[in-house]
């Protein structure tokens, strides 16, 4: 049986209408999978005022 640990990355997201990431996740996903994590999801909750979200969340998984 596999027991795995969890690494959670929070990106804001900028600008009224584009809301753009604030960092490059790209270079963020590619660095953390070769460090052995493996991009499980990407969370982005809607904002209670609005339909658009403030910012999304990378969630990693690797065997511990």
């Amino acid at each position: 049986m596999f027991t795995y640990e969890y690494k959670f990355v929070k990106i804001g997201l900028s600008g009224m209408a584009s809301k753009k990431p604030e960092e490059d996740y790209h270079n963020l996903i590619e660095e953390s999978a070769r460090q052995g994590w493996r991009l499980v999801q990407i969370f982005a909750p809607a904002i209670a005022t609005g339909s658009f979200a403030a910012y999304f969340e990378l969630i990693f998984e690797k065997a511990k």
